[in-house]
């Protein structure tokens, strides 16, 4: 099961539940805010979470993950070139609204590391890392589903601004043709900000052509 659910704190962001059918236990990706409604649902659907795991360091797409990670005591995930966005509240963009958000004690990937469920080993998600948006921008990505769960790499129409720490607008294009592109085009692309899209409908965008 893929549940998106859009979250309201400075922005509104996409949260994805990623449950397995068989155990209904899973994933929480990217908890931007209101931690409260994300608690009710795993709750109201009885589903069990074993890790939070965040596409790149924003705190739009992080601010709930400590709240949430102390009343359900899933360990918070994310690239390892995520440690300066978590620790610090300029590189996150939370003090630009004055807030201070840093995590503490999350468990860093890297580069096709998988993560896989505890009581189903063929439940699992593969990062790969996709960095230009933020240097540790990472998709999750699942063949079995044919799903990417894709932060603010890619989004239906569009791509990521690079303009903010660590962004790169060259890195993030070669990130989406090498990374996102290159998945089946069956691919369902759930981003941070969008509604879902696929592989073979970004492929066609003119911005991707070179």
């Amino acid at each position: 099961m893929i549940l998106p659910i859009e979250v309201h704190g400075m922005f509104a962001t996409n949260a994805y539940f990623y449950i397995s059918d068989k155990t209904n236990s899973g994933f929480l990706i990217d908890p931007g805010a209101e931690a409260g409604r994300l608690l009710h649902i795993v709750n109201e659907y009885g589903f069990t979470i074993e890790k939070i795991l965040l596409t790149h360091g924003h705190f739009d797409h992080m601010g709930a993950a400590t709240s949430i990670r102390n009343r359900l005591h899933a360990p918070i995930y994310m690239h390892a070139n995520g440690e300066k966005y978590a620790t610090n509240p300029e590189w996150n963009l939370s003090r630009n609204y004055g807030l201070n958000i840093i995590l503490h004690d999350v468990n860093y990937l890297e580069d096709g590391d998988e993560i896989v469920s505890d009581v189903d080993e063929d439940f699992r998600l593969k990062a790969i890392a996709v960095p230009g948006h933020t240097t540790d921008g990472v998709m999750y990505y699942s063949a079995k589903d044919h799903a990417a769960f894709v932060g603010d790499t890619i989004f239906k129409e569009s791509f990521g601004r690079t303009d903010l720490h660590g962004g790169n607008e060259w890195t993030l294009l070669e990130s989406i043709k090498q990374k996102v592109l290159t998945l089946p085009d069956d691919t369902i692309l759930y981003s941070g900000h969008t509604e879902q899209t696929t592989v073979a409908e970004e492929k066609s965008r003119p911005w991707y052509a070179q």
